[in-house]
């Protein structure tokens, strides 16, 4: 019988997403690949650091068996990384020396990895190349920039997965946004009132949350989510009815009407925060791991999604 991951909630991981290799990577920046991976070579023994992902692929895999040892896997981790070969080695010994259970990886030396996503039957992506980010985005599978230096997750709810979302542009479209920014804030109100019961078009991270909802039936599972927004009342209505409408869960709902984010993250303490904004985010990484969603109209006309 032939391997499958059909039924599994696939994560894809870059190596600098699942492992702290700045300090490598400036050699590669810096000077070329022949020196990046004599480098990596000289380092086979020396476990990487764990990397801003690092946290929700431990909880992930962490779950990856069911309550019986018959039980089908939950979850598959897979290392897909611009990386060569050789210093694939690494990855996967440091994979080893902390005991995660991957055991399948890509390694494409410097070629765009994004592609073999299809294969994978993917739900997430998260690297630190932006252009594999925003191309896998445009194949429709749920991706993210990982900001490499942002704070690692808190250790405060070891046996929970806490995942937190925007909402326009992340988990809905950018509809309702472009109506803000066009015509401002009485106008976005006013469009989300007489929409209230239409919901909104599907975002880019609705395949995931909706992967999500398939886990939360899962008895070794233990599953947080909060949807963190910028909208207030009365255009949470339509948000929260959309959430209906698909038939998914949250388990809080933040309000905050253009509050900064960073405070109320501090305070649910997720895994791993995606938004489309970079403002949000700036301030977000100092307290919490993030991810940059290069989707709708604030990532229009900026390819580089950070700059």
């Amino acid at each position: 019988m032939s391997a499958t991951l059909s039924g599994k909630l696939v994560v894809a991981l870059s190596s600098r997403a699942l492992f702290d290799f700045e300090e490598e990577n400036q050699v590669f920046e810096h000077g070329n690949d022949r020196d990046y991976m004599a480098l990596q070579r000289e380092r086979l023994e020396i476990p990487a650091r764990p990397g801003v992902a690092f946290a929700l692929a431990r909880k992930l895999l962490d779950v990856r068996l069911g309550t019986q040892a018959t039980d089908p896997s939950l979850v598959e981790v897979v290392i897909l990384s611009r990386n060569d070969p050789v210093s694939g080695m690494r990855v996967f010994r440091s994979v080893r020396h902390y005991g995660l259970r991957i055991d399948r990886g890509v390694f494409t030396r410097g070629e765009a990895p994004w592609r073999y996503l299809r294969p994978l039957h993917a739900h997430l992506f998260l690297s630190a190349h932006s252009s594999d980010v925003r191309a896998a985005l445009s194949a429709g599978v749920p991706a993210a920039l990982v900001y490499p230096r942002s704070a690692h997750a808190s250790d405060a709810h070891p046996n929970e997965i806490r995942i937190a979302f925007d909402g326009d542009a992340v988990l809905f479209s950018d509809e309702a946004e472009r109506v803000f920014q066009s015509l401002g804030l009485e106008a976005f109100h006013r469009h989300e009132v007489d929409h209230a019961d239409q919901p909104l078009p599907d975002g880019p991270f609705k395949p995931l949350l909706t992967a999500l909802q398939r886990l939360r039936a899962a008895p070794t599972m233990r599953l947080r989510t909060a949807l963190v927004t910028a909208r207030s009342a009365p255009a949470h209505e339509r948000a929260i009815n959309t959430l209906m409408n698909w038939g998914v869960e949250v388990d809080e709902a933040l309000f905050l009407g253009g509050l900064p984010k960073a405070e109320f993250l501090r305070e649910f303490e997720p895994d791993f925060f995606f938004d489309d904004h970079t403002g949000h985010l700036a301030s977000a990484a100092a307290v919490v791991p993030c991810g940059h969603v290069a989707s709708g109209v604030h990532n229009e006309g900026n390819p580089g999604g950070l700059l």
